[in-house]
């Protein structure tokens, strides 16, 4: 049996309906319902609307108090907030004139990362991660996608999607996890980049499923990271397995977007060379 519950009132209600899929937003364009209620069934939502002429509607009232605004919680689909260390000294150079890739070369960026994130802990890893999610929690982020990529070996990108786990228990916000072991070479690695997206898949992938870890897996293609055919060939076993397949394409330089649409990746992120 139905039992209906309202909730509110609330100052205002944006609802984000009849709003163009692109492009830029007005104020004019916002849907926006004064002293509204939301009617809820369970967990799903009935429907939102005035508060008064929902009343007659629900067997309970959850009253609120106060001036609020209710609207949809906001999506982060790109985030790296599992990691340990700083980047002080690379906002340093980018002031001092330097490139992302030049300070990558110099051994700042990327590298540095790995080297202070492989050197947490598991829990230490968690906490901050909460702490961050927390932060986009406050500012109305309540799903978060969280990639790793900064342990860059078997064992330590499973300590980060372990982290991200965990961190996802406690943070308030929903986690999705990315495994992004397909970030750029590490330095420690003897042998080829196919060779080490040979071993993430043969190694890692089997672990990642049985734990769970992470459903989606990523790959950085550009310039200092890996290339069109690597990048085919990794993505075309994630797709043979089962994974959802999401690529960092066409940061710095073209090629990225076209390796996402051939593998049918859910996303193509960042596009700043994209024409």
């Amino acid at each position: 049996m139905d039992e209906f519950k309202l909730i509110g009132p609330f100052t205002q209600a944006v609802t984000l309906q009849r709003l163009p899929l692109k492009g830029c937003l007005s104020e004019e364009q916002l849907h926006v319902i004064e002293q509204a209620g939301i009617l809820v069934n369970g967990q799903v939502i009935e429907a939102v609307g005035s508060f008064r002429e929902l009343r007659s509607r629900a067997q309970e009232v959850e009253a609120v108090e106060g001036n609020h605004v209710v609207m949809p919680g906001m999506v982060d689909a790109h985030t790296h907030i599992c990691w340990a260390g700083t980047r002080a000294a690379d906002y340093a150079m980018r002031l001092a004139g330097k490139t992302y890739l030049e300070i990558a070369q110099q051994g700042g960026g990327i590298r540095s990362t790995v080297h202070h994130t492989r050197a947490a802990t598991v829990e230490t890893l968690a906490e901050l991660t909460v702490l961050r999610a927390q932060t986009l929690l406050r500012r109305g982020v309540t799903t978060i996608e969280v990639k790793s990529g900064y342990g860059l070996s078997l064992e330590e990108e499973l300590k980060m999607l372990r982290a991200i786990r965990d961190a996802g228990r406690t943070a308030g916000a929903d986690l999705i996890a990315t495994c992004l072991a397909a970030h750029v070479m590490p330095k420690d690695f003897a042998g080829t980049p196919r060779q080490y997206l040979e071993q993430i898949i043969g190694e890692l992938w089997p672990l990642v499923k049985a734990e769970r870890l992470a459903k989606r897996m990523d790959i950085y293609v550009d310039e200092g990271a890996f290339g069109a055919e690597e990048a085919h060939f990794y993505l075309s076993h994630a797709r043979d397995q089962g994974f959802d397949r999401v690529v960092h394409a066409d940061q710095f330089y073209r090629g990225g977007v076209a390796v996402a649409v051939e593998a049918g990746a859910v996303s193509a992120d960042h596009l700043e060379a994209s024409t």
